[in-house]
């Protein structure tokens, strides 16, 4: 863990391939030290239909899922990371944000804790 799902409009991986965002991503979460590198998962779904804010912009929204037990600070810094990585990939695009959600360990299982 940690997971990193982009939410994007289909003209972003038009403009720069996906792999490149993956790897942009990956390699900024990867810089803060926070997590193994072993276990940063990066995912992008483009979406062709959509609405923001009435009107049909470009847009990206990273939902970013780790494990809980890092500080706001150590959070924020994350966030702004990677909003300013992809704000120089993408000057163009007028909506870049990001969210980070803590899983809860008492209540997080995968397929190797069963």
């Amino acid at each position: 863990m940690p997971h990193f799902v982009l939410d994007c409009s289909d003209a972003v991986i038009k403009s720069q391939s996906p792999e490149s965002i993956i790897q942009l991503v990956y390699q900024t979460a990867e810089s803060t030290g926070l997590f193994d590198p072993q276990d940063i998962k990066v995912r992008i779904n483009p979406f062709e239909h959509y609405i923001v804010g009435n009107a049909k912009d470009d847009f990206i929204h990273i939902f970013g899922n780790i494990m809980e037990g890092r500080s706001t600070e150590q959070k924020a810094d994350l966030s702004r990371r990677i909003v300013s990585e992809l704000k120089v990939l993408f000057p163009e695009v007028p909506i870049i944000s990001i969210n980070i959600r803590d899983f809860e360990k008492a209540t997080y299982c995968n397929k190797t804790m069963v």
